[in-house]
């Protein structure tokens, strides 16, 4: 009698042999596969969007049907076609909070830090891959809010056009508000990782804090009213500075330091925190 000699079963080759080298650029083509796939980034963009563009249609409309006697406006008509964004920081905000505790309620943030166990690269990914999207998507926005808002308003001759003093940086500047408010959001994700309290989070600052500026007494409120995030950003999009703001790209430069701010935090904590 024979005795059979059992061959071993081949050895499966070992992935984690292959010693694939993790670069800033495959960290950013996977965060962006993620990205585009999830059906609340298309959805959510397309509502920013919607409500930029229907909004500024719909004020422009409302004020041509109420125009003065003397045939002027009651607020100059590139504030009228760009009221659209104020409503829609809303949802890019909520977008930018969702991108990231949407990936901490599902546990996919351990397997994603698995991957890149430095860290920082997906925070950079993340960030520059939706601060892209949200500069063309925003300001895209707001130029067709502009132009269709104007071409209500020059049926009256009260338009405004991109030539005249101060317009285009007000268009372009309510597209770049947005895109910051997005970045906001994200980072506030990764602090609070938490979707309920990252948004109130971020409403409060947007929302709440200017409402509080308000109520304070007057000497108090022409040195604190300005500074505030929202209303330092959104300086950028008016088409003249008002008594008590900040210059336009002032304003907004200190809004991009606060965002900077909070993203600092975020990548302290990512890498201090588990997963």
């Amino acid at each position: 009698m024979t005795t059979a000699t059992a061959t071993p079963p081949a050895a499966a080759p070992e992935l984690s042999g292959r010693n694939i080298k993790v670069t800033q650029a495959r960290v950013v083509d996977s965060e962006w596969i993620k990205m585009r796939s999830l059906r609340s980034t298309v959805y959510t963009l397309i509502a920013s969007v919607v409500i930029t563009v229907g909004l500024g249609i719909l004020f422009a409309s409302f004020g041509v049907s109420q125009l003065k006697a003397n045939g002027h406006l009651d607020t100059d008509p590139v504030t009228l076609t760009l009221r659209g964004a104020f409503l829609a920081q809303l949802a890019i905000g909520v977008l930018g909070v969702l991108l990231i505790t949407g990936e901490y309620s599902t546990g996919m943030i351990r397997a994603t830090m698995s991957a890149v166990p430095r860290r920082l690269p997906v925070l950079w990914a993340k960030l520059g891959l939706f601060g892209a999207v949200g500069v063309v998507v925003s300001v895209a926005a707001a130029f067709v809010a502009f132009l269709s808002g104007q071409a209500i308003l020059s049926t009256k001759h009260v338009g405004a056009s991109l030539s005249d003093p101060g317009v285009l940086r007000a268009v372009i500047g309510a597209g770049l508000y947005l895109a910051v408010v997005g970045l906001l959001g994200m980072a506030l994700g990764f602090i609070i990782r938490n979707t309920a309290g990252a948004i109130a989070t971020l409403f409060g600052i947007l929302l709440v804090l200017p409402i509080l500026g308000d109520v304070l007494p007057a000497s108090w409120a022409s040195h604190v009213t300005p500074y505030l995030p929202s209303n330092a950003g959104q300086a950028i999009m008016a088409l003249q500075a008002a008594p008590n703001t900040m210059a336009p790209w002032t304003g907004f430069a200190l809004f991009v330091g606060y965002a900077a701010v909070a993203v600092a935090i975020a990548a302290v904590l990512l890498k201090r925190r588990d997963a």
